[in-house]
């Protein structure tokens, strides 16, 4: 059972310094994703190895933080997401450590494979700030942490880059151990751990299927163009890849705990939120692969922006700073229209950013300005997506979904670099055995940007448009609006009041509601007068059930007709004491 609710959170829950110091975990995991962008090119140099080889370095990365992501949310759903989120950014530290203690190859990628672990912070700090923070401060709050890879990355780059022009590079590493040991500090000094459980234990063979089909999946994505799209190693792990994720979602639909609940996630509000969070993914790397390289190419070229490597960082910063502060308006345009309406206004955002970037890549301030608009456009679409998850799942699955959700992301970007990728190697001009990236290509990367957001859009229209008052929480952007959201809420549910064998009430019992599932629809504890209010997700049968210290259990069934009003009833503890 949920130990406690999200609704009335704890003092120190309350604590203004949270939500900072969990989004400086987010942004740390993305200083972590960031750091070797700036010597890519020369890592088969340092690592004295082969080009292919050297790219194992990103893609084990990559394929560590996608089979962390949802692992990491699920543990955190059961045995406590402050936990795991230490636990993670500890093994992100040991990880940087590795690699910032060796010149060679293979410790290289063990090091870096645990540092893809961090990815997990994402989704375990938006479920903490779920559990904990007061209404009215939960919409800006899960803006700023969903947006902070974004932000974290934007102002990594150009710091990463001075460190590489100045210093020895394994210094990257030592600098972004030093961050995440900051960061478990801050987060074990100011960061209370949540209540709030989910039922069940770890599906370990969920985990190890979910881990396979990943890998199997996203390795020909990384690698295809090492090993050539049509080659038997590609096609081959492409079908494993899906029979392994077929044998897994079977499982996992006959499984008593999941690690994922396929029944949640094909739900449509969780459904398109997932498929469009793929788009947005696609949209958010391709800036971050092509503004770079534009800006560092000769002019010589006779497109190249002849930038320095720190000037190119600087100028490409704004796109993660501008996502920081839209968090803000996100919370206001979201608590009055909501996050699908939001979302939807973010895509057109990077939509008209990439449809001007066609003609905007002449001048480094344009590359500014394409910097600017993008970046306001995906962090209004980064901040919509966990409040569109979080708005259709139980708060004790909230780590697990959006651990989903953030793979959703990370899928997007894997595909996109290695499509854009692809179209920026075809599209080359070798010049004395170098290849040189064309404008042509630039401008056909923009166009596949274009396309993938009108996707999401599509996508986007079919979420489910939301009721005013369904998911208050995360519609709330001031006081009176929380205190408006919470007597709606009361409208569409059960109330009464938890009573002793004498109709005394009965102040601080947890009463929890259980769908005709057996699964949790929702928790809350009684008020020093006894009264409680627990909204439904649905119409249907529940079982209300309630506890209290020096009570014994009860449980009483009940059905909601799914109408506006709200059903009384007491819930009257039997007289027998249970001793200690």
């Amino acid at each position: 059972m949920t130990q406690t609710t999200n609704d009335q959170p704890t003092g120190r829950a309350t604590s203004g310094a949270v939500v900072p110091v969990l989004a400086f975990a987010g942004i740390v995991v993305a200083v972590m994703q960031t750091l070797l962008v700036p010597v890519i090119k020369d890592l088969p140099q340092l690592l004295s190895t082969s080009p292919s080889n050297a790219t194992w370095v990103l893609t084990s990365t990559l394929l560590s933080g996608a089979v962390a992501t949802p692992i990491m949310g699920r543990l955190g759903d059961l045995y406590g997401k402050r936990r795991m989120l230490i636990l993670s950014l500890a093994v992100m530290v040991v990880g940087a450590l590795v690699s910032a203690l060796t010149s060679t190859l293979l410790p290289m990628i063990v090091g870096r494979t645990l540092q893809g672990f961090a990815m997990g912070a994402i989704p375990l700090g938006i479920g903490l700030m779920r559990d904990m923070l007061p209404r009215e401060k939960l919409g800006s709050a899960m803006a700023l942490m969903s947006s902070s890879i974004g932000v974290g990355g934007g102002l990594a780059l150009p710091a990463a880059a001075l460190v590489a022009q100045h210093a020895n590079w394994h210094a990257l590493f030592y600098g972004a151990a030093g961050l995440g040991a900051a960061s478990i500090a801050l987060t074990l000094l100011v960061v209370p751990e949540s209540e709030v459980r989910a039922e069940g234990t770890f599906d370990l063979l969920g985990a190890l299927g979910l881990s396979a089909g990943l890998v199997l999946f996203l390795l020909p994505i990384t690698k295809g163009s090492d090993w050539g799209w049509t080659s038997a190693t590609t096609l081959g792990m492409f079908a494993a890849s899906a029979i392994v994720l077929l044998l897994w979602g079977a499982y996992e639909l006959r499984s008593k705990a999941p690690l994922v609940d396929l029944r949640t996630t094909a739900r449509p509000a969780v459904l398109f939120t997932n498929l469009a969070s793929i788009m947005v993914g696609v949209s958010f790397y391709v800036v971050s692969l092509v503004l770079p390289q534009l800006l560092q190419l000769p002019k010589e070229t006779g497109y190249g922006l002849g930038q320095s490597m720190v000037v190119a960082g600087l100028l490409v910063a704004p796109l993660g700073l501008t996502m920081m502060f839209t968090a803000p308006v996100y919370a206001r345009l979201s608590a009055k229209y909501g996050p699908k309406t939001t979302l939807i206004l973010g895509m057109l955002i990077i939509a008209i950013g990439y449809g001007a970037g066609l003609g905007l890549m002449t001048a480094p301030w344009q590359s500014l300005v394409i910097a600017v608009v993008l970046g306001a456009g995906i962090g209004l679409a980064y901040s919509s997506l966990p409040a569109l998850i979080i708005g259709a799942v139980p708060a004790s699955e909230t780590g697990a979904a959006n651990g989903l959700n953030t793979l959703m992301r990370s899928i997007g970007t894997s595909v996109s670099s290695a499509v854009i990728g692809m179209v920026l190697a075809n599209t080359a001009n070798n010049v004395g055995g170098v290849a040189i990236p064309t404008m042509h290509g630039f401008r056909v990367s923009f166009l596949i940007a274009t396309a993938a957001v009108a996707v999401g859009l599509l996508l986007a229209l079919f979420l489910p448009k939301q009721r005013p008052a369904a998911h208050p929480q995360l519609r709330a952007s001031s006081e009176e609006d929380a205190n408006l959201a919470r007597a709606e809420e009361a409208l569409r549910g059960f109330r009464g009041r938890v009573l002793d064998a004498q109709g005394t009430p009965v102040a601080r019992a947890k009463v929890t509601l259980i769908d005709r599932r057996g699964r949790q629809a929702g928790a809350t504890l009684s008020a020093d007068d006894g009264s409680y209010t627990l909204a439904v997700p649905a119409q249907g049968a529940y079982v209300l059930a309630a506890r209290a210290d020096g009570h014994a259990p009860l449980a009483s069934s009940a059905t909601h007709t799914g109408d506006d009003s709200a059903i009384d009833l007491d819930l009257a503890l039997p007289g027998e004491t249970v001793t200690a």
